[in-house]
């Protein structure tokens, strides 16, 4: 995808193109689709998750069942709420379709392939948004930015990372699944207090709540 300046139009068709080839994406033949997409936001925050879970196939959209109602709880503390953070704000993953289960009954981790398939598409999407602030949320995304560490060691600040080339100032979080223990308990519960707040003092964060809930 280029990466020479563009108009806003100039990039909407850009994007609304990347979108159409990335639904259409079947080269990994462990996942079950569909590709889950965002809207079309041209938006300065790009938030990375691991993966789809089984709900959002028929819901047609990101972070749509359990651990996205925790997420948007945590950014509607800080002042953005779920329906101005998806019509302003990007939302992508590691990988794009539900990885489906493991024998014991959680979601499986996307393998090495399959997050060598996918990040063509993150790598596309940095170069034509070339966001200002990257939320990662869990440890798959963190290690696509920053390199291997404690969570201990990573929530709580802004670090500068960079992926694909592209250097950003990235905000780590926790997963907010269900299933996660770590953000409930100590340190976990106070370092995701710091994240949060350190969040919610960003200038990109802080342009978001200026924004209108939906799009214009």
């Amino acid at each position: 995808m280029p990466t020479t300046p563009h108009t806003a139009p100039d990039r909407h068709a850009l994007l609304a193109a990347h979108l159409t080839h990335l639904a259409l994406c079947r080269r990994c033949p462990l996942m079950h689709p569909p590709v889950i997409t965002p809207l079309p936001v041209l938006g300065r925050v790009y938030l990375v998750g691991q993966a789809p879970g089984p709900r959002e196939g028929a819901l047609g959209r990101p972070f749509a069942w359990t651990a996205g109602r925790t997420l948007f709880r945590w950014f509607d503390s800080i002042g953005v709420d779920e329906q101005r953070f998806r019509h302003h704000a990007y939302i992508a993953a590691v990988c794009r379709c539900f990885p489906g289960k493991t024998r014991h009954g959680g979601d499986r981790v996307p393998n090495r392939i399959e997050i060598q398939n996918c990040s063509r598409w993150m790598a596309d999407e940095l170069a034509l948004l070339q966001p200002q602030l990257v939320i990662l949320v869990g440890r798959l995304a963190i290690a696509q930015f920053l390199p291997a560490a404690p969570l201990e060691a990573t929530i709580g600040r802004l670090h500068r990372g960079a992926a694909f080339g592209y250097a950003v100032d990235c905000l780590p979080l926790p997963h907010p699944s269900g299933a996660s223990t770590w953000w409930r308990r100590e340190p976990g519960a106070r370092l995701l207090t710091e994240a949060l707040a350190c969040l919610a003092g960003q200038p990109a964060w802080q342009e978001l709540q200026a924004l209108p809930r939906t799009s214009p």
